[in-house]
């Protein structure tokens, strides 16, 4: 094959992973993308949040560029940044075409305000992209993924969790449930979400489970680890989207507990969706 036609065939792979890379951002980003809160959000989000919350994405996004990632031939550290960039592109675009046509975003509204929704609006979207080819290919188990040790399984963890809570996670039902909540629920729900999350980590069959021995063992490396982080990723949310100004100990607590139920489920589906 000629240098000439490498060079197209590799430029129309390229093409075909950038319109699954939208047709990822899209998917995810949709159910977001028609939540009144966001909206909201997008332009009553102190600045300084949204910074930390943009920023913090960064690495994350890197992370997911470097075990998956949207394009099949792009491997190593470098490729994951410029992935992560693009994708980063990619859900900006989404979210700034989507609310113009849903017509959210106000031509005659501060463009502090319009900024605000589509950089909100970008992360998930940016996520999505990056999930394009776990979510969207035939090709799947092919990405760096599969050699993914302790720290990288705890990473993908992370990174489930944070694709399923982020969906709940500014709605106002999940306030409310967790108003509605008794300690006695509280503790019961962190139990099912406990036992349903041991499930799916060894149907998923993370790296080094069988390696573990004793199902305990396995319970503290995976499960209950992974739960602290869901926990962590549950706070550090709520924190975002400001769901912890002016309530105290117990509410911020039962606020993590419920929303850290679809975020336990996601850790431990990471597998299948990242």
């Amino acid at each position: 094959m000629s240098p000439a036609a490498v060079q197209t065939r590799r430029e129309t792979a390229y093409a075909r992973d950038l319109g699954r890379a939208f047709a990822g951002a899209l998917l995810f980003s949709l159910p977001l993308l028609m939540t009144m809160e966001m909206w909201w959000f997008g332009f009553t989000l102190h600045p300084a949040r949204l910074a930390v919350f943009l920023l913090a994405a960064v690495p994350l996004l890197v992370g997911l560029a470097f075990f998956a990632g949207f394009s099949h031939r792009h491997h190593g550290l470098v490729h994951a940044v410029l992935d992560t960039f693009v994708a980063l592109a990619v859900g900006y675009l989404t979210a700034a075409l989507l609310l113009t046509v849903m017509a959210i975003l106000e031509p005659d509204g501060p463009l502090r305000q319009s900024v605000g929704q589509v950089a909100l609006q970008s992360v998930p979207g940016a996520m999505g992209a990056l999930l394009a080819r776990r979510q969207l290919s035939a090709g799947r188990g092919d990405g760096d993924e599969a050699e993914a040790r302790y720290p990288g399984e705890l990473f993908l963890m992370v990174a489930g969790a944070l694709f399923l809570a982020l969906n709940v996670a500014p709605t106002e039902e999940m306030i409310l449930i967790a108003y509605r909540m008794t300690p006695w629920h509280a503790v019961a729900l962190i139990a099912v979400s406990l036992a349903v999350m041991h499930a799916i980590v060894y149907r998923t069959g993370f790296a080094g489970e069988h390696e573990q021995g004793h199902p305990a063992t396995a319970f503290l490396h995976y499960t209950l680890a992974g739960y602290g982080l869901v926990l962590l990723v549950s706070l550090y949310v709520l924190w975002v989207f400001g769901r912890t100004d002016g309530h105290g100990l117990t509410e911020i607590v039962d606020a993590a507990v419920v929303l850290s139920f679809p975020g336990a489920l996601g850790a431990a589906a990471a597998r299948l969706l990242v």
